[in-house]
């Protein structure tokens, strides 16, 4: 990480600009992207997940361009907009922005049709080149009415922005079990696991191999008190414990049912997330690292509302990381 910081502890940096405006004679900061370096130098190792980012409402707009280029500036690689997010979710944080990677994850394929999202990914190219990522997935038979055969749907949908001229290497696959990380291998730049375990990455680095990127997210609660960052992690696992996609991959992985009872064990817990100070998450984010993850996508958890921007905890993140 290699953000700068001002007297105050918090980042110095320039205001993020206006979407669309430049200065009298200028045309704005030079835009990079994956098309000086490849994906994996661009992103670099870590990145920060967030479904906050990827909110709608206008009066959000500006903290969120604002809490951006902040992002840009601490030196992440990446921000992925968590949820069900799309194109639209990206553009205002690439107008706000020079560098930093903007990608989804994930897009549901139900959600847009691979036509409309060609079209959009080409807008979004013309405008800000290199520095889109299109992270794909099928999302879950409880959170979409047309699941059905979602690996051969996901197949079909490649198929359609292979054809409309969407490279594999700008998109990213949500990919868990052992087929869809073979097609994140085959037909993407690589796979953004959810919910997973360094175990987990080991085996995805195995069938991916070394040259497609592996991204898997990791919660984090920076909070040294076992009691209430468990507590606090069991409330957010609620949510992923009554999705059989996560819970397959879990009891694959080794866990229990009963692992997967009261929101968690705390052998559970202790897996999928990074709590506690700030050695010990760091060690934990590195377990990734040396398990074969290329790049790690840090979603801060808190007490606040998942749709909040948890900037104070981003700076701590960017200077641990340091």
């Amino acid at each position: 990480m290699n953000g700068t910081t001002g007297t105050s502890g918090t980042p110095a940096r320039t205001p993020a600009r206006t979407p669309g405006t430049t200065g009298p004679e200028e045309t704005g900061p030079k835009e990079t992207g994956l098309k000086e370096t490849g994906l994996k130098e661009t992103v670099g190792r870590h990145g920060i997940w967030s479904a906050g980012l990827r909110a709608e409402d206008a009066e959000g707009r500006a903290e969120r361009a604002d809490a951006v280029a902040e992002l840009e500036d601490l030196g992440f690689g990446a921000v992925w907009l968590g949820g069900s997010s799309s194109t639209g979710n990206a553009r205002p944080l690439l107008d706000a922005t020079s560098r930093i990677v903007v990608g989804t994850s994930i897009q549901s394929i139900w959600q847009y049709g691979p036509d409309t999202t060609a079209a959009a990914f080409a807008e979004l190219e013309a405008t800000h080149p290199g520095r889109f990522v299109l992270g794909l997935g099928v999302s879950h038979a409880k959170l979409a009415e047309q699941y059905r055969r979602p690996y051969s749907a996901l197949v079909a949908y490649l198929d359609a922005l292979d054809g409309a001229g969407v490279p594999a290497d700008r998109r990213a696959l949500a990919a868990l079990g052992p087929r869809t990380l073979e097609l994140s291998r085959d037909r993407a730049a690589g796979a953004l696991p959810y919910l997973v375990t360094p175990e987990h990455t080991a085996r995805a680095r195995g069938i991916l191999g070394d040259g497609p990127l592996l991204a898997p997210e990791l919660k984090v609660i920076l909070d040294p008190d076992a009691g209430r960052a468990r507590a606090l992690a069991r409330d957010v696992l609620a949510l992923y414990l009554a999705l059989p996609n996560y819970t397959n991959n879990l009891l694959r992985l080794g866990f229990t049912e009963d692992d997967l009872t009261g929101g968690g064990s705390d052998r559970l817990v202790d897996a999928v997330f990074a709590w506690g100070g700030e050695s010990r998450v760091r060690d934990r984010i590195a377990t990734f690292h040396a398990a074969g993850a290329d790049h790690v996508a840090l979603q801060v958890i808190n007490e606040a509302s998942r749709q909040s921007l948890p900037r104070e905890e981003w700076r701590r993140l960017a200077s641990l990381l340091a």
